[in-house]
């Protein structure tokens, strides 16, 4: 099907709640009937009133497509008619609850892929979901609840909804809601009322609502500036932008401007300006400081290349749309901030709307720089060589001419030379020209005869003024190429700090390309950093950050060549050699880690093929003789049945019956075990809780198990009943009684307890019971207990299989000593209670 045959994809509308009972349904069904008054074809797939008379009434004049029925483990369940309602072809579907999950055998495990199939076809959907769905904000919920939640929807599909609305109700409001009977039934007011809809809970449940719809909405807002290409900045949600340089001051800094994104409520980013040039670059253990207090206050760390440092951070900030900036106080000195004004006050001067907060530190104001004369020449210094070029050889000829003795011509020419090398020592060559020109003419103006004329009168003088000239530019090119080594050096810094931190991206991360293009495009301001690779003659992306990645080499505004298949393509700005020098480095390195991870994963899907190889002959091995002895009985005694010279008495033939029976039963247990294995490796296994008692259940295992009248139960029908699926628990422990009764021999004993919110159960052998070690093992598949001599029947997957439906039911199963010999395998399962009867609450 071509792009323009194929039909639009509809657009997804998601009510968002803190808990329920907020309205989201309500408001659902509000917006669908505002939509039918005008026209629209809407369609009920499914809503769930949950018995409330007004969500109910709003259902009148809504065409409700009819739901499908199902039956699971002899129950009857509805399930929206997926087929149904895209066979209708509404133009509007409203579909409740998009974390339900489906009866076992449906189309779909989960509602919201039904969802996914009629906004393929073209559908528009309303559907809602509750906080404690989202897949990534499930651990939390639980915190603060106390309630695992079953039902969970990742949280991208809720964040490509064209249209998320936040239904929103205070706690006390909803709490008078609950009371009132207009959520749940009488019954269960008071249970709710006291457990999952505390205030504390609600209130919390609502600032994660409001949390997490804000990030969207930031996330929505961020993508809008950069497609309009917006750089101002909006005040729409704090954000705080500190300036770290590495020094001492540093971790000052970060903790106080922690302090006022706290007070704002507020993000904050840490950002350090590597300098292009390599000028006053902090070591790496200082900038590993800044980024570890960084995580410690919740601060996110991030490094930016730029020559000039304040633009970098202004265009740094703008970028996140900052509305404050947090920067130190200048360490130069008052005489220095003469000459330039410093960074600090250059920000403050080009902030525009982001408010800047100067902070001091014990490091800040008038501290001389140690390494002055090894640093390249700068503004200030230029400024001072110019001072000094006309204050110096006017100072040496105020001194010579004043002295009352006066001074040889030999001594005033080594003060005028002394103050030309002093000029090229700091400003290098212009200062030094200009000061030489100047001390010569005065030289020979005030000290050399004719006096107060500029006329040379003999061949010496004209020596010694072309020698101070001379002296003048030796001294200053010497001073220029330290400094321009200087430099080098610096930038060559620069670089191995870059390469050192990619470097270390490589080796430490789990997706390394990603993440090393993410450092790329940070560290150098581009748009987007891509790495394309050739294959059949044509380029595909193997890894891309940022927007409107290249497809194609001829596209980027940089290209690297890594190989002629592989290249490195950067969008954004136009790049220097030196830059360009760095990034074939980085491209190297993508390269490696490209090769390294399709390594791995040839080296995993060869461990896979190899894994599975081993199981398929372990299995083999295990089930050759189960399933041979049995079948082999089998044959035997029909045999025996059919042969019509064989004369055989009622009993034998009972017997034989017998013993057909008792094969057939054990070549059943044999292959269900591997059908539960296979069920339990592909994760298929979907149980329905509800709350049973372990009398019943061990009572409906032991009619199973084989020798059951040598268990001994103690299990007190008063214990709390377990929140578990009755089919899957009594499969649990009809395997470990079996387990018990062919490893451990009688007497075997049932015995139920309850301790921190857990029902335990405890099936008890005197046997030979486990080698020392060997509890975790226990429960592998394949594993017999009695090692290789034993020739009890069986594969060793009854406890594998027991221990996965336990932790599929949200329990656990293990393995202990018995005093005095033998083994005690422990089944615990959460007691049932009103908080695990809210897990299922929408």
């Amino acid at each position: 099907m071509t792009t323009e045959n194929r039909p639009r994809r509809g657009e997804l509308r998601i009510y968002l709640g803190a808990a329920p009972g907020v309205g989201k349904t309500f408001a659902m069904l509000g917006e669908a009937r505002r939509r039918l008054d005008r026209g629209t074809d809407v369609v009920i797939g499914l809503v769930e009133t949950h018995g409330r008379e007004k969500t109910a009434a709003l259902l009148d004049g809504l065409e409700v497509v009819p739901r499908r029925h199902a039956e699971h483990r002899d129950r009857a369940f509805e399930e929206m008619d997926v087929d149904a309602v895209l066979a209708r072809a509404p133009e509007v579907a409203v579909v409740d609850e998009l974390a339900h999950t489906n009866v076992p055998g449906s189309r779909n495990a989960k509602r919201w892929q039904d969802v996914e199939e009629l906004l393929e076809a073209g559908i528009d959907v309303l559907s809602t979901v509750n906080v404690q769905h989202l897949q990534s904000l499930n651990d939390v919920v639980e915190r603060i609840t106390g309630v695992t939640q079953q039902e969970t929807v990742p949280d991208e599909v809720v964040r490509r909804a064209e249209q998320l609305e936040l239904v929103d109700i205070t706690p006390e409001a909803l709490r008078r809601r609950l009371a009132h009977g207009n959520v749940y039934p009488a019954e269960r007011i008071d249970a709710a009322l006291g457990n999952y809809f505390r205030p504390g809970n609600l209130t919390a449940l609502r600032e994660l609502a409001l949390l997490w719809v804000a990030d969207q909405v930031d996330v929505a807002l961020q993508r809008y500036r950069a497609e309009q290409r917006i750089t101002d900045t909006w005040e729409a949600r704090e954000r705080v932008v500190v300036s770290v340089t590495g020094g001492p001051e540093s971790e000052t800094l970060i903790r106080r401007a922690s302090r006022i994104a706290t007070r704002a409520g507020a993000e904050l980013q840490v950002v350090h300006i590597l300098r292009g040039d390599g000028l006053a670059g902090p070591g790496p253990a200082a900038i590993a400081r800044c980024r570890t207090v960084a995580e410690e206050v919740g601060a996110t760390f991030h490094t930016v290349v730029g020559d000039d440092v304040p633009t970098a951070l202004l265009d740094f900030a703008r970028g996140v749309n900052a509305t404050q900036l947090v920067i130190g106080t200048s360490r130069r000195s008052r005489v220095a901030r003469l000459f330039d004004e410093g960074i600090g006050a250059s920000v403050v001067r080009r902030s525009g709307p982001i408010d800047v907060h100067m902070v001091t530190h014990a490091e800040a104001g008038g501290r001389l720089r140690a390494r002055l004369a090894a640093s390249p020449l700068g503004f200030s210094r230029l400024v001072a060589g110019w001072v000094l070029s006309l204050l110096l050889p006017v100072l040496v000829t105020v001194v010579g001419y004043t002295v009352p003795a006066g001074l040889d011509f030999a001594t005033d020419v080594i003060a005028y030379v002394l103050a030309t090398v002093v000029v090229a020592l700091v400003g290098g060559l212009g200062p030094a020209l200009a000061a030489a020109v100047l001390g010569a003419g005065l030289l020979n103006f005030f000290f050399t005869p004719p006096l107060y004329t500029l006329t040379v009168h003999t061949p010496q003088n004209l020596v010694t003024l072309i020698a101070m000239v001379v002296v003048a530019v030796l001294v200053a090119l010497v001073v220029d190429q330290a400094a321009r080594r200087a430099t080098q050096a610096a930038r060559a810094r620069t670089e191995a700090a870059l390469l050192a931190s990619y470097a270390k991206t490589v080796l430490t991360h789990a997706n390394p390309i990603e993440r090393l293009l993410a450092k790329v495009r940070e560290n150098f301001a581009l748009t987007s950093v891509t790495l394309l690779e050739k294959r059949d003659g044509s380029w595909h992306r193997v890894a891309t950050v940022g927007e409107h990645p290249c497809a194609d080499p001829d596209e980027a505004d940089a290209d690297i060549a890594v190989t002629a298949d592989v290249h490195l393509t950067l969008r954004g700005r136009a790049l220097r050699a030196a830059d360009r020098r760095v990034l074939e480095a980085v491209a190297g390195q993508a390269l490696l880690a490209l090769r390294q991870q399709r390594t791995a994963a040839a080296a995993a899907r060869a461990e896979r093929k190899a894994e599975a190889t081993e199981l398929r002959t372990t299995l083999l091995s295990a089930v050759g003789h189960d399933l041979r002895t049995p079948l082999t009985s089998i044959k035997a005694s029909i045999g025996s049945l059919r042969a019509p010279d064989l004369r055989l008495s009622e009993e034998d033939t009972a017997e034989l019956m017998e013993a057909i029976e008792l094969s057939a039963d054990r070549l059943a247990g044999l292959i269900d075990n591997l059908l539960d294995s296979s069920r339990l490796a592909t994760g298929a296994v979907k149980p329905h809780l509800r709350p049973v008692g372990y009398d019943e259940v061990v009572a409906h295992a032991l009619s199973t198990v084989d020798g059951s009248a040598a268990v001994r139960v103690a299990v007190d029908d008063q214990l709390p009943s377990v929140l578990a699926d009755p089919g899957l628990l009594e499969r649990v422990v009809a395997n470990v009684l079996d387990n018990a009764l062919r490893h451990g021999g009688a007497p075997v004993s049932a015995r139920a307890s309850t301790h921190s919110g857990q029902v335990e159960l405890r099936i008890v052998d005197h046997g030979k019971g486990l080698r020392k070690g060997a509890a975790d093992s226990a429960f592998a598949p394949f594993q017999r207990l009695g090692g290789d001599r034993d020739t009890t029947p069986g594969v060793g997957l009854g406890l594998s299989v027991a221990k996965g439906f336990t932790e599929a039911m949200g329990g656990t199963i293990r393995a202990e000593d018995t005093p005095g010999g033998g083994l005690t395998i422990v089944v615990s399962l959460p007691a049932f209670s009103v908080e695990l009867e809210e897990e299922g609450v929408r």
